[in-house]
C-alpha cells in the first residue's frame, strides 16, 4: 500500500482485494480464477462510473489486467505491468540467444521453485488445513517466498502484516483458487493490444525478453529495466514503480 500515496496525486486510485484474499473473502463463496476476477472487475469500473481506465498489475494483477485488457481493450486505457503474464513453457522454439538463455532459465525454475504452485494447484483443500491450523506453518509457507523473490527491501511489519491478514480472515485456502483455476484452464487471454508498459525488477521470478513478451503484448510503449527490487515492487520500491506508472501514464494522455 505505500506505493498508493504516490499516486493520488495524478489518478483516481481503485484498488479492490482480490475475491477469495483477505478482506474479500467469505466463508462459502463462490471460487474465483483470474478470469472471473477480471469480469468482476470490469463490472466494478462499470458500476462505479468509470466506462474507460488505465490498469496496473503484478503478480496476479499481471493475469487479471491482462485479462481484462484482451478482453476490453475499447474500455482499457493502458496497462502497466510489473510482471509479464506469458506462458512458461521452456520448449518453445528460442530465436536468439538472449530468448534461449532465459528458456534455460524458465526450466530451471520450473523445476526447482514451482512445488508450491503444483500442490496449490492440485490440493489446495489439503494444504488448507494445514496451514489455517498452524501460525508457524502459515509464516513459513508465506514467509519463504518474501524471502526468495525479493531483493531485501521487506520490512518486518510489512510480512507480519501480510501473514497476519491472511491469518485472521482464515483465507489461505481460498488464495489457492487462481492456482487451481490456473492449473486446469486453457491460458485465459489472446494477445493484448492495448499500449503496454513493463518495469522489469532485477529479482521477479522470471524476466522474459522483449522479443518473448511482444508475442502476448502486441503494443509495448515502454520497457524499463529497474535497477533493484523484486516480485513485491510495490512494497520494495514503491517510489521507483509509483514513479513508472505515472511516467507511462502520462505518455497516453
Amino acid at each position: 500500500l505505500g506505493v498508493m500515496p504516490l499516486l493520488r496525486e495524478h489518478f483516481t486510485i481503485v484498488a479492490p482485494s482480490l475475491p477469495g484474499y483477505t478482506l474479500s473473502f467469505t466463508p462459502g463463496q463462490a471460487r474465483f480464477g483470474t478470469e472471473e476476477i477480471a469480469e468482476c472487475f470490469a463490472d466494478l469500473m462499470s458500476e462505479l462510473g468509470y466506462q474507460r481506465f488505465a490498469v496496473q498489475g503484478g503478480d496476479w494483477g499481471a493475469f487479471i489486467g491482462s485479462r481484462l485488457a484482451a478482453r476490453y481493450p475499447e474500455r482499457v486505457l493502458g496497462l502497466h505491468l510489473n510482471l509479464l503474464a506469458v506462458r512458461r513453457d521452456p520448449k518453445i522454439p528460442a530465436a536468439n540467444e538472449e530468448e534461449a538463455a532465459y528458456l534455460r532459465h524458465l526450466a530451471h525454475w520450473l523445476k526447482d521453485e514451482t512445488a508450491y504452485q503444483s500442490i496449490q494447484g492440485t490440493k489446495p483443500q489439503t494444504l488448507a488445513y494445514g496451514l489455517t491450523d498452524s501460525p508457524a506453518g502459515l509464516a513459513a509457507w508465506v514467509g519463504e517466498k518474501f524471502h526468495t523473490w525479493s531483493d531485501g527491501g521487506i520490512s518486518r511489519d510489512d510480512l507480519l502484516a501480510n501473514i497476519s491478514l491472511y491469518w485472521f480472515t482464515g483465507a489461505i485456502g481460498s488464495s489457492f483458487w487462481p492456482y487451481h483455476a490456473r492449473l486446469h484452464r486453457p491460458w485465459p487471454f489472446e494477445s493484448v493490444r492495448v499500449p503496454v508498459g513493463y518495469a522489469e525488477f532485477p529479482k521477479e521470478i522470471l524476466r522474459p525478453p522483449r522479443s518473448l513478451a511482444a508475442q502476448a503484448y502486441a503494443d509495448i510503449r515502454r520497457w524499463t529495466v529497474m535497477p533493484r527490487g523484486g516480485h513485491f515492487a510495490a512494497l520494495e520500491e514503491p517510489q521507483a514503480l509509483a514513479r513508472e506508472i505515472i511516467e507511462f501514464f502520462a505518455a497516453l494522455r
